[in-house]
């Protein structure tokens, strides 16, 4: 494989891996009424509940895969993740990402 076209490979498969994280925020803001039951959109934790606001959409992604993957030991989360597609994942991601803890982001 040439020079030239193993960087067209490589840039192709870069855009293609962040396209993946981006999600539809408005989607994910009506998606996370479930999400708010238990978790706080404030960012503080209560009851050992973790914090699911500001987190890195790559990150916030890899935990919900690796609960619907069944990697991730809690069965509540287990069903919720094996609920979801792909796309609401990342727009969940999308969402709770851009949420700061001072913010209400509704």
């Amino acid at each position: 494989m040439s020079r030239r076209l193993a960087a067209s490979v490589g840039f192709l498969a870069a855009s293609s891996f962040t396209g993946a994280c981006a999600g539809d925020r408005e989607l994910g803001a009506y998606l996370s009424n479930e999400c708010v039951a238990c978790h706080q959109i404030s960012g503080h934790v209560t009851g050992g509940v973790p914090r699911i606001t500001g987190w890195p959409e790559e990150n916030f992604i890899a935990v919900m895969n690796s609960y619907k993957d069944k990697h991730r030991d809690n069965p509540i989360m287990q069903t919720i993740a094996g609920r979801l597609a792909d796309d609401e994942i990342a727009a969940l991601a999308a969402y709770f990402g851009a949420v700061t803890s001072q913010s209400s982001a509704k």
